[in-house]
């Protein structure tokens, strides 16, 4: 992976880890109810859900390079798809209160995992995001060893500072974050981003 497709993803993924969602709401509600050591917890639920997600999308698509050159331009193009639906699904729901009530009990850890598990945006995005940056003439391994600690580093640096942000200023904490013109401006970026790298979708660049 080259400096500008690294620089794309990572701003990518900074988008798509920092959009507000159920696992932002529970990481500041842990923050707000068990202090921020205790609800670091949630916080390592989440990365362990993303590198099993990391895992799975990295094994499909490269079956796909493997398989079919044209199955992967047209996994390309689904997954713009998918990010342009995101962006727009949104926008829509920008209004709308976002809720991490409704999950399984457990401790903090599985509460954490049960969420970011059955989360819609980690179900489709991360197979969408990987059908995007993945590149067909670099070994799927040296791409991996870019884009695993790149994912995980944001996605923990977001996560910790919501977590931190329940801690520190409490309650006041979701209106900050959820305001609704903040989501709506995070959703035009998966908007664009879906747009600009589907009309780009050729095997081999981003």
């Amino acid at each position: 992976m080259n400096w500008e497709s690294w620089t794309v993803f990572a701003l990518f993924w900074a988008v798509f880890v920092t959009t507000p969602g159920p696992n932002a709401v529970n990481c500041i509600t842990n923050g707000m109810t068990i202090g921020f050591r205790r609800a670091l917890w949630g916080v390592l639920a989440i990365l362990t859900q993303a590198v099993l997600f990391l895992s799975l999308s990295a094994a499909g698509i490269t079956a796909l390079i493997v398989a079919s050159p044209e199955a992967f331009h047209l996994a390309k193009l689904a997954g713009a798809g998918v990010l342009i639906y995101l962006g727009v699904r949104g926008w829509i729901n920008a209004r709308r209160p976002v809720r991490a009530d409704e999950r399984p009990g457990g401790s903090v850890y599985w509460r954490a995992f049960a969420i970011a598990t059955i989360n819609p945006k980690s179900v489709a995005g991360y197979l969408a995001a990987f059908s995007q940056f993945v590149q067909t003439d670099v070994p799927i391994a040296s791409q991996m060893w870019v884009i695993f600690p790149t994912a995980l580093t944001l996605t923990c640096l977001s996560y910790v500072t919501y977590t931190a942000l329940g801690a520190g200023i409490g309650r006041a904490a979701l209106g900050a974050v959820f305001n609704v013109w903040l989501r709506r401006a995070l959703a035009g970026c998966f908007i664009l981003y879906g747009v600009l790298l589907g009309s780009a979708a050729t095997p081999g660049r981003v």
